[in-house]
């Protein structure tokens, strides 16, 4: 006895000794992390000279703004795969007037991330051309969605081999109905909104009908704006652009391409280099002096930056609206987060930037009515959707006093549902596992995944969904006020692209978080004098990034070891522990 309690003290002695070690590497190499950032934040502020190009580089994944830090990633050696929105925004702003700065070199290498995202820069570059100053762009390949952004540069080069893809838009939807008839999983689905189709993927093997319709619309729409765009950049008609989709751009030869007037000029890359060099009058041997967005907003004369007496916060809500937890909007963080900004009397307006297609129905509640509190302090509380500010995301986003959408940021679907699964054909007839149950009350035992619910439990589970859904449409039609059979009768869970959005009162004008920021300091009479500040914090003590390191390790590997498969994982992991109750979206894949 005496001899497996040392063993085992010592054991547990050796656990956390080996914690206690391999923690303070962790603390080592993280201090290390932030040494070298700060060096080379330095570095650039010495070495930047004048004659130099922003370097817009089109790779990896857009983000609203700089992700928390991550240890792992810091670790891995590739923190970097992410392209901050802000401070590409931020940069391209400060570049107009730098005199240093000669113009933006936009370096399309095969980008991720949703329309609205795109079309803030594509806003931004149009500014930015303003002052007079150059974009050029150049890519070995051209994927649709950067060639979207690119298209409005002044030279679009191409190699001499390339192609470019412009082949319309898609919406895709995976369903997992099929999968779950395999597993012996039945979901049982209470919802309201006949279009309310984020329930489809687990009852339907494809969409329905109501679905099809709202799709078709809003990328017809979509469309309209993402191809007019690039017609007009291009000095061709929006006939020319669907043509170039119908006939498979890419399979066109690069010199049909430069005939068509998709692309100015065939050049390799290191031509295209070259002539930036001649235009910024550097010799042939001399470095292009580019620096990228990330580096660049550490020293830029970035507007609007400097604290000043006027104050405009921006909150991000980012992701899936949940209770608690880590990652997305989690309302546990994010409510004390609005209260604390409504007691600041230091911050004269607030701005939620929105990009959300829901989640929990209690959480987006309680999100909703820590807003209200702060509207109750009588300063103005506006919000800026981008991609999605869909369901929860809406709901969330309602009580504003102006919203603001761009022509394609899916919004609306205002509807509610509740999905509990039931596995018992997976239990009893696959696993041969079966249960006994013993209970006091006929409903002792629900929710319970091990049978199916009763028509009683059912219908007392409907009144819930609707009185959750009549809760919503009220929330909605207060803060646009409206009556409430208007808001119903464009809800019923219909998604609804930006310029729609606005035709039916869902949102106030169209326009990007610049120019919801604008258009706020205007409103206050600031001028041109004010701040904005960013909430919350991108940059977490060392405690907060250790904390979520365990979480981390795990995801890292399931991406690592799921590869195309850990969307289904990431899917089913949701079906387990989403709240019971959800307004929230079908996740589309738009291509």
């Amino acid at each position: 006895m005496m001899k497996r309690f040392v063993s085992a003290l010592l054991g547990s002695l050796a656990a956390i000794w080996i914690s206690v070690i391999l923690l303070f590497i962790l603390l080592i190499l993280f201090i290390a992390a932030i040494i070298s950032n700060s060096f080379s934040s330095q570095t650039v502020a010495l070495s930047f000279k004048d004659k130099s190009i922003l370097h817009i580089e089109l790779a990896g994944t857009f983000t609203e703004r700089p992700v928390e830090v991550d240890m792992m990633s810091q670790l891995y050696g590739n923190a970097g795969v992410n392209m901050p929105l802000n401070n590409m925004l931020n940069s391209i702003a400060a570049a107009a007037n730098d005199d240093k700065i000669e113009g933006i070199y936009i370096d399309c290498k095969g980008s991720t991330g949703g329309l609205a995202q795109r079309y803030e820069v594509i806003d931004a570059l149009k500014k930015f051309k303003e002052s007079g100053k150059w974009i050029v762009a150049y890519a070995d390949n051209y994927a649709q969605a950067d060639y979207y952004v690119a298209s409005v540069a002044d030279e679009l080069y191409l190699n001499p081999v390339g192609m470019v893809d412009i082949h319309g838009l898609s919406a895709t939807t995976m369903f997992y109905k099929g999968l779950l008839d395999k597993l012996g999983v039945e979901m049982q689905i209470i919802k309201v909104g006949t279009y309310k189709s984020a329930v489809e993927p687990f009852i339907l093997t494809r969409a329905s009908e109501a679905s099809r319709l709202q799709q078709e619309v809003f990328l017809n729409n979509i469309w309209d704006c993402v191809g007019g765009t690039i017609a007009d950049a291009r000095d061709v008609s929006f006939a020319d652009v669907n043509e170039w989709a119908d006939s498979l751009l890419l399979t066109y030869s690069p010199e049909q391409c430069l005939d068509d007037n998709v692309v100015d000029a065939l050049k390799y890359r290191h031509e295209v280099e070259d002539m930036l060099k001649d235009r910024v009058d550097l010799d042939e041997d001399d470095d292009l002096r580019l620096i990228t967005p990330d580096l660049y907003s550490m020293i830029a004369d970035i507007p609007h930056a400097k604290r000043k007496d006027n104050r405009i916060a921006v909150l991000y809500a980012v992701g899936d609206i949940v209770d608690d937890g880590e990652g997305g909007i989690v309302a546990s963080q994010l409510v004390p987060q609005i209260l604390k900004l409504k007691e600041n009397d230091k911050i004269d307006g607030l701005i939620l930037s929105v990009n959300s297609g829901g989640g929990s129905a209690f959480a987006s509640e309680q999100i909703w009515e820590a807003l209200e509190q702060f509207k109750s302090t009588g300063r103005p509380f506006y919000v800026s959707m981008s991609d999605y500010a869909a369901s929860g995301g809406y709901y969330i986003s309602s009580g504003a006093d102006v919203i603001y959408a761009e022509p394609v940021t899916l919004t609306g679907s205002i509807g509610i549902f509740g999905m509990i699964p039931c596995v018992k054909d997976l239990m009893n007839d696959k696993l041969g596992v079966t249960t006994d149950n013993v209970s006091t009350n006929a409903n002792g035992d629900f929710p319970t995944l091990m049978q199916p619910m009763t028509p009683f439990q059912r219908e007392r589970m409907q009144r819930e969904i609707d009185r959750g859904y009549e809760t919503f449409v009220g929330r909605c039609a207060q803060g646009r006020d409206m009556p409430v059979d208007s808001i119903k009768a464009i809800a019923e869970g219909r998604v609804w692209d930006g310029r729609s959005a606005l035709e039916i009162g869902l949102v106030d004008r169209l326009g990007t978080l610049s120019d919801a920021i604008e258009a706020m300091a205007e409103g206050l009479d600031f001028g041109d004098d004010y701040c904005v500040i960013e909430y919350p914090n991108p940059n977490p003590t060392f405690w907060e990034a250790v904390s979520g390191t365990e979480v981390k390790i795990k995801d890292r590997i399931l991406r690592s070891e799921l590869g195309s498969s850990y969307d289904l994982y990431r899917h089913i992991n949701y079906i387990r522990n989403a709240a019971p109750v959800q307004c929230r979206m079908e996740d589309i894949i738009l291509q």
